[in-house]
C-alpha cells in the first residue's frame, strides 16, 4: 500500500463525528443528489455518501489518495467519480451540484484569505439553484498548545500494523504562529525485522472565522444559511460548519 495512503488513513479516516451532518445535508437535497466532496482523500466522506445513493465527485490534490478511493469504491460496488485537481481553480464545465462539502478544515489549508475567497467563488459557480456550500472550520478555542516529549503519556499515538510493519503517528506539537496553528507529528515505521524509519509531518492551519467565510460567500452571490456545530471528541477538536446557499 502506498505510504501516503497509509498515513492518511491512520491519521484521518477514523474520524466519524461529522458524517451524520454530511448525510443530513445531502438528504435535504433529495435522493440521488449530485455532491462534490472537496479534499476527499481516501474517501472517508465520499464513500459514506455514495453508499447512501448519492452521485459523488471526489476532488483532491493527491492522485495517490484518489486512486485508493476509487479502488475501495469498486470493491464495494459503488459508482463515483474522482478528480485530481486544485479546488481553488476547479473547472468542471457546466456541471452543477446540490451540495459542495468541504470537511475536516480543508479550507484552512488553502493559504490565505484571497485563496479561500477564490475557492468560494469557484464552488458557488458549480452549485445548482438551491444548492449548498458547507465548509468545516476548526473551533480554534478548542486548540490547546503543547509540546510532547518521549515518555509523556498523552496524547496517545495512532498505530496500525500492515503486512508485518507497524506504523506509528505521534502528535508532538500544537503551537500558535501568528494567524495560524502549526500541528506536528512524528511518523515512525518499524518493519518486521525491527528496522526503524522516522519522519516529521507538519500541517499549518490558518485561523478562519465564520464571518470571513460568510462575507466571501456574499461577494460570490451566496447567502448565509447559518452555522452547524460538530462536537469535539476525545481525539479531535470540535468544528463549525458554515452553510452558504445559491
Amino acid at each position: 500500500m502506498n505510504s501516503q495512503v497509509v498515513w492518511h488513513d491512520l491519521e484521518c479516516s477514523g474520524y466519524e463525528q461529522d458524517l451524520p451532518l454530511w448525510l443530513e445535508l445531502a438528504a435535504k437535497q433529495g435522493p440521488g443528489a449530485r455532491i462534490l466532496d472537496v479534499g476527499a482523500g481516501t474517501g472517508r466522506v465520499s464513500l459514506a455518501l455514495a453508499r447512501s445513493g448519492y452521485e459523488v465527485v471526489a476532488v483532491d490534490l493527491a492522485a495517490e489518495l484518489l486512486a485508493a478511493l476509487a479502488e475501495r469504491a469498486r470493491a464495494d460496488g459503488l459508482v463515483l467519480s474522482t478528480l485530481a485537481a486544485d479546488a481553488r481553480k476547479l473547472e468542471l464545465a457546466d456541471q452543477q451540484f446540490a451540495l459542495c462539502a468541504v470537511p475536516m478544515q480543508t479550507i484552512q489549508l488553502f493559504g490565505g484569505t484571497r485563496a479561500r475567497s477564490e475557492f468560494i467563488a469557484v464552488a458557488g459557480a458549480h452549485l445548482r439553484p438551491g444548492g449548498v456550500l458547507a465548509i468545516a472550520i476548526a473551533a480554534t478555542r478548542d486548540f490547546e498548545e503543547f509540546e510532547w516529549h518521549d515518555g509523556d503519556p498523552f496524547p496517545l499515538p495512532d498505530i496500525i500494523e500492515i503486512d508485518g510493519s507497524v506504523y506509528c503517528s505521534q502528535p508532538t506539537v500544537v503551537r500558535k504562529d501568528g494567524d495560524s496553528f502549526v500541528l506536528e507529528r512524528r511518523r515512525e515505521v518499524i518493519d518486521a525485522v525491527g528496522g526503524r524509519e522516522q519522519s516529521q509531518d507538519v500541517i499549518v492551519l490558518d485561523t478562519v472565522s465564520v464571518g470571513e467565510l460568510e462575507e466571501a460567500g456574499q461577494r460570490a452571490g451566496l447567502k448565509p444559511l447559518g452555522v452547524r456545530a460538530i462536537d469535539p471528541t476525545a481525539e479531535h477538536i470540535g468544528s463549525q460548519v458554515v452553510l452558504l446557499g445559491r
